[in-house]
C-alpha cells in the first residue's frame, strides 16, 4: 500500500510540473506574439518609423574599439531574432553599445553549442566535427554565416563572455577547444581569445534537477521510462519532424543538423526517434546528460582554467538551513518564480539514491541542497569536480580589485534561477546592480593591455 501511494503521488508531482512548465512555455510564446503584434501596429501607424527587431548585425572592430560582450544563453534560451522582440537577457543587452547575443541551439549539447557559437563570431559553415557527427549520427556541417558577427576575433581581438545556466559551460568548452585549435583551418586559435568569462548561475558541476526530472543516476546519460524529459522528448520530436516553417523561425530547439523534418525522416524516421532508436535523445548528443554531475565531470576532465583569463561567477541560491533541525528549506515563498518552487522544494531534500554509486569520492547529500530551483549553489561557485579550480569568495567588488587572471571570483546572490534572465521587472534594483557591475568590469577592470577608451585621442 505505501508503494502504491508513493506511486500515486510522483504520478501527480509529474502531472504538476507538467502542466506548470507547459503554461509558462505557453506564457512566453503569447508575450513574444503580443509584443510582435504591437510594433506591428505601432508600424502600420508610423510607416517612416522602423522599430521592428533587427537580428544581431556584424561589429567591425576599429583601434578605437573595446572588446564585445557576448551574451549566451542556457537551456531553453533563445538568441537575438528569436521569439520576436523579447529578450532572454530582459534587455541587458541595451546597456552597452558593443553587445551579441548569438542564438544557439536551446537543447543541443554543449560540444554542439561551443562550435556553433565559434561560426556564430567568425563566420563560415558550423562544422560539429566528423568524428564527432559520426559518432552521434548527425550531419557534420549546419548553418552558413555568411558574415561572422566578429570576423576580426583573434588574440589581438579578444572577446568578453557572459553567459547564463548551461551557456557558461558553452562557452568553458569553447574555449578548451580553441586552446586545442579545434576548427578546421583556423590554425591560430588559442586560449586568449577569450579574454573573460562570466558566469550568471553558471552550470559548472551538475545538477541534481537532472535526476528529478528523469535521467537515470546510474551513469547519467539514460532516461527514465515515464518522467518530465519523456514529455519533453516526444514534443521536441513531433515539433522537429512536422518542420512548420513560421514556428521553426520563431523559435528552435535547434536539432536541424539531425534531420529529424518529415521531408527527411519521413514516418519511419519519426516511429525509430519516437521509440528512441534515434535521433539526439537516442545517441546522448543532447544538453540533459551533459548537465548530469557524471556529464559534467566528464566534461570538465578535459577543460582547464587559463591564466591568462579572467573568470567571474555569480552563484544564485533561494533555500536556506534551520539551525536547530539542521535541514535545508526554501528561503522564500513569494521570492521563487512558481515555475521553481517544487524543484526548490524537492532539490533541498534531495539524497542520492542508495543502491547507486555515488558520483564521486567524498560526495555528500548536504553539500548539493542548496539551490535555485534549476541548479545546485555549489555547482555553480566554480569549476570543481573532478578537479578544484582556483577560485575566491568576494564579498565586496573593491576587495579583489585589481583582478587577476586564472582564478575565479564568485559571489553568492539570494536568488532563483530566473531572476536575472526575460523579465527584467521582477529582477527590480539587483538586475541593474549586478549587470551594471559585469559590464563597468569588462570595460574598466578587465584587460591585458591598456585600453584606449573610445573618444580619447591618443598622443
Amino acid at each position: 500500500m505505501f508503494r502504491l501511494w508513493v506511486l500515486v503521488l510522483q504520478y501527480l508531482e509529474l502531472c504538476v510540473s507538467s502542466w506548470v512548465h507547459l503554461l509558462y512555455g505557453f506564457y512566453i510564446f503569447s508575450t513574444a506574439v503580443a509584443i510582435d503584434l504591437s510594433q506591428a501596429l505601432n508600424e502600420c501607424f508610423k510607416p517612416n518609423i522602423n522599430i521592428g527587431v533587427k537580428i544581431d548585425e556584424p561589429i567591425s572592430n576599429s583601434s578605437n574599439d573595446l572588446p564585445p560582450i557576448v551574451l549566451v544563453h542556457g537551456i531553453f534560451g533563445f538568441g537575438k531574432g528569436r521569439l520576436g522582440g523579447l529578450s532572454y537577457f530582459a534587455g541587458a543587452e541595451k546597456k552597452d553599445e558593443r553587445v551579441l547575443v548569438p542564438d544557439l541551439g536551446s537543447l543541443t549539447s554543449i560540444h554542439d553549442r561551443a562550435r556553433e557559437l565559434f561560426y556564430y563570431l567568425k563566420g563560415g559553415q558550423v562544422d560539429y566535427g566528423e568524428e564527432h557527427s559520426k559518432i552521434f549520427g548527425h550531419s557534420q556541417f549546419g548553418r552558413i554565416y555568411e558574415e561572422g558577427h566578429y570576423p576580426e576575433w583573434d588574440e589581438d581581438h579578444p572577446i568578453h563572455f557572459v553567459g547564463h545556466s548551461a551557456g557558461a559551460q558553452v562557452v568553458r568548452v569553447l574555449q578548451q577547444m580553441l586552446a586545442d585549435k579545434a576548427f578546421k583551418r583556423h590554425d591560430d586559435t588559442s586560449e586568449d581569445w577569450v579574454l573573460s568569462i562570466t558566469s550568471l548561475s553558471g552550470a559548472f558541476n551538475g545538477t541534481t534537477r537532472t535526476y528529478l526530472d528523469g535521467m537515470q543516476p546510474e551513469g547519467g546519460r539514460s532516461l527514465k521510462p515515464l518522467c518530465l524529459l519523456q514529455l519533453c522528448r516526444l514534443g521536441v520530436i513531433i515539433y522537429d519532424w512536422l518542420d512548420i516553417s513560421w514556428f521553426k523561425t520563431y523559435y528552435s530547439f535547434g536539432f536541424d543538423h539531425f534531420n529529424l523534418s518529415w521531408k527527411k525522416a519521413g514516418v519511419s524516421g519519426l516511429m525509430d526517434c519516437l521509440l528512441g532508436n534515434a535521433g539526439p535523445f537516442a545517441t546522448g548528443d543532447w544538453i540533459l546528460p551533459d548537465l548530469t554531475i557524471q556529464g559534467s565531470m566528464r566534461l570538465n576532465a578535459h577543460l582547464r582554467t587559463f591564466p591568462g583569463t579572467f573568470y567571474f561567477s555569480y552563484a544564485t541560491r533561494r533555500t536556506r538551513k534551520l539551525k536547530f533541525v539542521g535541514i535545508t528549506v526554501p528561503s522564500s515563498i513569494f521570492g521563487i518564480h512558481p515555475l521553481l518552487f517544487i524543484r526548490v522544494l524537492q532539490m533541498s531534500q534531495w539524497r542520492h539514491p542508495p543502491d547507486v554509486s555515488l558520483p564521486y569520492k567524498g560526495y555528500r547529500d548536504e553539500d548539493w541542497q542548496d539551490n535555485d530551483g534549476a541548479l545546485n549553489t555549489i555547482s555553480m561557485t566554480h569549476p570543481r569536480i573532478p578537479t578544484e579550480h582556483p577560485s575566491r569568495l568576494v564579498v565586496n567588488d573593491s576587495d579583489c580589485q585589481p583582478l587577476q587572471p586564472g582564478i575565479w571570483y564568485y559571489k553568492v546572490v539570494e536568488a532563483d534561477h530566473v531572476l536575472f534572465i526575460v523579465n527584467r521587472e521582477r529582477a527590480g534594483l539587483q538586475f541593474d546592480l549586478i549587470y551594471d557591475s559585469i559590464f563597468e568590469r569588462c570595460r574598466k577592470h578587465v584587460f591585458r593591455t591598456k585600453p584606449t577608451l573610445p573618444n580619447t585621442t591618443q598622443h
